[in-house]
């Protein structure tokens, strides 16, 4: 098991060179295809009675969001690097709908991270939280600044639900590979033995494993994240939990400060 096509989110954002770089080396690292994708709408002319006018106003947007992508494409092209097999998908269409519908023929997703004070990756960003809800693959968020995923040392927060097992299915081609996974649980997660279970489980697989079991009074997620930053791990691997949605899914409060905060690589899954 492995990856063989990685997706990652092509923005014109300050963050975005670093993110593609990272995403570049997970790709030579595992031998998989780097597709960018890009992707932004394109507004429809408000209706006149100069149909000219109309098509000429439709093929000035067309032209400046070919441009937007473009860049973007240039961006994703020069921070890919060397011998490494890529690919270009873009769209006029929904950035994050674009981004779903690609994953479909992709193992991993690469976004950036979108936490209350990160910088706006600008019109062809895209929002972690409805990305990893929505495209029914495990989606890598990666923070501002983080250039390279070597995946050492990886915390594993474990709650036994559907979610968690399907992050740790996903992450298993890093964890076989880690030089330490830690499974850690927050509170009543540890309860019913389950955590040491998929400690056996992964050193089946070769993985390098402990357990710990986190005691809070607090938010569960800075638990998880202050824990992280002690065994300095640069990669959190997570079940992502929605409660509800109206316009876009509202994340559990563990996935949202993590979304929100992590100062390390969450690998999620919904």
């Amino acid at each position: 098991m492995g990856y063989a096509n990685i997706l990652v989110s092509a923005d014109l954002g300050g963050a975005a060179p670093d993110r593609i770089g990272l995403a570049a080396d997970l790709a030579r690292r595992f031998a998989a295809t780097l597709t960018g994708v890009a992707a932004h709408p394109l507004p429809v002319p408000i209706l006149v009675n100069d149909i000219e006018a109309a098509v000429a106003h439709l093929q000035q947007n067309a032209d400046r969001i070919g441009k937007l992508l473009d860049e973007a494409r240039d961006v994703f092209e020069r921070c890919a690097g060397p011998r490494l097999r890529t690919a270009w998908n873009a769209a006029f269409a929904d950035p994050i709908a674009h981004l779903v519908a690609c994953a479909c023929a992709a193992d991993l997703v690469v976004v950036g991270r979108c936490g209350s004070d990160d910088a706006d990756a600008g019109p062809l960003g895209v929002r972690p939280g409805p990305t990893v809800m929505e495209a029914g693959r495990p989606v890598v968020v990666v923070p501002p600044g983080a250039r390279h995923l070597k995946g050492g040392r990886v915390v594993v927060a474990w709650k036994d639900c559907p979610e968690a097992r399907r992050a740790v299915l996903a992450a298993l081609p890093c964890l076989r590979v880690a030089d330490h996974v830690l499974v850690a649980t927050v509170g009543d997660d540890g309860r019913g033995g389950t955590a040491e279970a998929v400690a056996e489980h992964l050193a089946r697989h070769g993985a390098r494993v402990t357990t710990d079991s986190l005691r809070t009074r607090g938010r569960a997620g800075d638990a998880l994240i202050d824990f992280a930053v002690r065994q300095d791990a640069d990669l959190i691997v997570l079940g992502a939990y929605g409660h509800s949605r109206l316009r876009e899914w509202i994340l559990g409060g563990v996935t949202r400060d993590l979304l929100d905060r992590s100062p390390a690589c969450c690998l999620m899954s919904h």
